[in-house]
């Protein structure tokens, strides 16, 4: 019993000490310059760039903007300041690694704990790279809740996080556990953990996803890369389930999001009123113009075909059922991105982080301007697009008097040199500092 009362003792001692670590970098009052400004809405940079923050949130922005006595006033030098980053497709709480067969071992192997650790430096290494919000979609064990939660209590740094408990999809699906003989996982898997069979089962996972926590839904319209018993094109949830789905999520005012590289069930998701298309590698004209018709996003997660691309360079050793689909991809996804491009589909910023390495996700703005996309509209991709695309914009993405101090600085004009954005040197996220490399 003594032994008990002290580990408790222990643990909430630790606990103490990390959330008192954050005490220190209370939101006060500050005035941020440096030589040029990006505000996340106009089709140009701002010069000189000036953001006035006071208690958490953006007071006043440009030369005339009214500053406060006694705010603390930090001039960052030839840098830009930009809205944080948002990244709208990130599994935090997974890791990369280059042995899918070993990542597939220690994912049955580790304790949730441990997990739950190695998710909070995740998101901490995402949160330095600039990325002030993101939007998980996908995960388990509700560490995506949990480590949601302990980030709003101050208790470890991390981007603001959207969650969404797990995805939803049908049995034997890409949001499935497939590859293990029957019974090999226990009892089958039912709404209760994302896997649905008929419109009144997607309703009931919409509604537990819910009830747990999750802020947003995701969902497997059609196959995937990295599973291994579907083919990657094939739809997997049927007009109606996908119909159920998106009507119950709207219903408790949650937005949706829909993994799909198959131009069918893409149509699918899109006609049901999906949010937004992620990956895509293979949508058709008739897809991209429902999208430009509907009003659907585009989120194409380059980095993840970076990130695959990069192995199979290395010659890492893929499975056999997952190689092909891999590379067919690859071969596909550049020329959708274009054509969307073209059409003027909404296009966000998403990037897949766990299939790369983490931190790595500013990558994405280049990989959007490699393909033809102008340097400015891809930095309103990753801050006002997606914060319309995840229904935040009177938050966050733009920086405006009453939207929350959410801040970064990059080196020189990423306007000209777009990589820039991969070398953020200062991060505020809600008035608070959680890096200033200009400082030392």
């Amino acid at each position: 019993m003594k032994r008990r009362v002290f580990c408790m003792v222990a643990v909430s001692s630790i606990l103490a000490a990390a959330a008192n670590g954050q005490e220190h970098k209370t939101a006060k009052s500050y005035v941020l310059k440096a030589a040029r400004m990006f505000d996340g809405k106009s089709d140009a940079l701002t010069t000189p760039g000036l953001v006035v923050v006071r208690d958490g949130k953006i007071a006043g922005v440009g030369a005339n903007a009214s500053v406060p006595e006694g705010a603390e006033t930090i001039d960052l030098g030839d840098a830009t300041l930009l809205p944080g980053f948002i990244d709208a497709h990130t599994h935090i709480t997974m890791n990369y690694r280059e042995d899918y067969t070993r990542a597939m071992l220690e994912s049955l192997q580790k304790p949730v704990p441990e997990m739950a650790l190695e998710a909070s430096v995740n998101a901490r290494v995402t949160l330095l790279a600039g990325f002030t919000t993101v939007r998980d979609v996908g995960s388990g064990n509700y560490l995506d809740a949990g480590l949601r939660n302990a980030i709003n209590r101050g208790v470890v740094p991390g981007p603001r996080m959207l969650v969404a408990v797990h995805a939803i999809g049908a049995t034997g699906g890409h949001c499935d556990e497939t590859g293990f003989r029957e019974g090999a996982l226990g009892k089958e898997r039912g709404p209760e953990d994302g896997v649905v069979n008929g419109p009144d089962e997607a309703r009931r996972a919409v509604r537990l996803a819910h009830k747990y926590g999750a802020t947003v839904i995701k969902t497997c319209a059609t196959g995937g890369v990295l599973s291994l018993a579907d083919a990657v094109d094939t739809p997997q949830l049927t007009q109606a389930e996908l119909d159920a789905l998106v009507d119950e999520a709207h219903a408790l005012r949650l937005k949706t999001a829909a993994h799909a590289h198959g131009a069918e069930g893409a149509k699918r998701a899109i006609r049901a009123g999906i949010d937004s298309i992620e990956h895509g590698s293979f949508l058709d004209d008739e897809a991209l113009s429902l999208m430009k018709q509907k009003g659907t996003y585009y989120v194409p997660t380059l980095m993840a075909v970076q990130g695959l691309t990069e192995q199979i360079q290395k010659g890492v050793a893929i499975p056999p059922a997952i190689r092909p689909k891999a590379e067919a991809a690859i071969a596909a996804i550049h020329q959708t991105f274009g054509q969307a491009l073209a059409k003027g589909v909404k296009i966000g910023l998403g990037t897949d982080a766990a299939v790369y390495p983490h931190g790595r996700n500013a990558e994405e703005f280049h990989q959007m301007v490699d393909l033809g996309m102008k340097p400015i509209a891809a930095l309103k991709a990753g801050t006002s697009a997606d914060a319309d695309l995840l229904g935040m914009a009177d938050r966050i993405g733009t920086l405006e008097a009453g939207k929350l101090a959410d801040v970064v600085a990059v080196p020189g004009d990423p306007v000209v040199n777009i990589r820039q954005t991969e070398h953020v040197f200062f991060v505020m996220k809600e008035g608070v500092i959680y890096k200033n490399e200009k400082a030392k």
